[in-house]
């Protein structure tokens, strides 16, 4: 693990993949992180496969780093216990309702009475100044909630889950940039700090980026939805023998590869040498684009727009990223031996600190046994 974090306290109050991906992330830079779990423990330790009972792959891929106490927090003795914790601690994280933080002793109001410069933050499913503040919600209800599943829609038009815990892990992002921007406030001028990132106003922030477009003008003008994005034609195009992501993006680029697919016509079009025009045009281009792939085999584009210096790719399978040269050569997966898991594949953190990889820092540590760590927090 990197130690730019290094002296950090988080108390983590989270499940299953938001709070925890934003945690390990903030981990992996060095801080410390105990996570407070039920004595059932995290109802991620559950997901299969895993070679211990209380540690599944899921579980492991989102809590290394981190410590694990457990805590009753529905009894008093139990949140005694968290406020003691939270007493000399830089943050306390959750992913509750404001009402179930309340009524285990969580509660912002309460805790800065206990550390006046706490950092609080938190990630409902909705923000509180909505009316469905009080409603649960996962990865899944919020996707189609926030519009993410409709943009994903199959041919027939049927809403589509993406195939990722996309919404856990875009605001888990958010949550842990909002712990940072909470701890240099709390460098800065010693003061608490409650910050809300709901997950439904997150990722309408997120996919509205784009997709607002003629709205964003009043009167509107336009469909809402990012053109090019919209388009039927934009896809991994079909070869001779397989598939290839080919994307000329500027006008050097289109006029590069209409020159190396012989189309002086093309490479010499307004629609496509004037960028307001390409943009209007883009389902059109795309679609030729989609003609063109279809003459060549893969390797043969792939050399031709290697040459041309056009950006492509082709099509990887996840089987395809355990092997990927580059991904090998750059260190992604750091193979150890663990007395508890056995051997284990681990995807390292994606920063490069200083010129090297959290691993070639400090050791990552496994994800924790459920409670491994009372001895140690509760030592005193």
């Amino acid at each position: 693990m990197f130690n730019l974090l290094e002296g950090i306290r988080i108390i983590d109050l989270t499940t299953i993949v938001l709070g925890p991906y934003a945690t390990q992330l903030l981990a992996d830079f060095g801080a410390e992180v105990i996570k407070v779990e039920s004595a059932e423990g995290d109802v991620f330790r559950a997901v299969r496969p895993g070679r211990t009972e209380d540690i599944g792959t899921g579980f492991m891929n989102f809590n290394r780093n981190k410590h694990s106490v457990v805590l009753d927090l529905k009894s008093e003795t139990g949140q005694s216990e968290l406020h003691a914790l939270v007493s000399d601690a830089d943050v306390l994280v959750h992913n509750m309702r404001s009402t179930s933080a309340e009524r285990l002793g969580a509660s912002y109001d309460e805790l800065i009475k206990i550390n006046p410069s706490l950092v609080y933050c938190y990630s409902p499913g909705y923000g509180e100044r909505g009316g469905d503040r009080d409603l649960p919600a996962y990865d899944d209800i919020i996707q189609a909630r926030s519009g993410l599943a409709s943009l994903n829609a199959d041919a027939t038009g049927a809403p589509q889950f993406v195939r990722t815990i996309a919404c856990d892990k875009v605001v888990g992002l958010h949550l842990a940039l909002a712990i940072q921007a909470g701890l240099i406030q709390k460098g800065t001028t010693g003061k608490s700090v409650c910050i809300e990132a709901p997950m439904l106003e997150t990722m309408a922030s997120f996919l509205l980026s784009e997709h607002l477009a003629g709205h964003t003008l009043i009167p509107e003008e336009g469909e809402l939805g990012y053109d090019r994005l919209m388009t039927e034609n934009r896809r991994p195009y079909q070869t001779l023998d397989g598939y290839l992501a080919i994307l000329p993006y500027s006008t050097k680029h289109w006029i590069r590869f209409f020159k190396l697919c012989d189309e002086p016509g093309w490479a010499t079009a307004n629609k496509v040498i004037d960028p307001v025009l390409r943009s209007q045009n883009v389902n059109e281009l795309y679609g030729k684009v989609a003609d063109l792939a279809l003459t060549k085999t893969t390797a043969e584009w792939q050399k031709l727009l290697i040459d041309a210096d056009i950006p492509h790719s082709r099509v990887s399978s996840l089987s395809d990223l355990l092997t990927d040269e580059h991904l090998m050569a750059a260190g992604m997966y750091n193979i150890y031996q663990d007395e508890r898991l056995g051997e284990i594949r681990e995807v390292r953190s994606p920063f490069q600190v200083d010129g090297k990889l959290d691993y070639e820092v400090k050791a990552n540590r496994p994800a924790p046994n459920l409670g491994e760590d009372d001895p140690a927090v509760f030592k005193g």
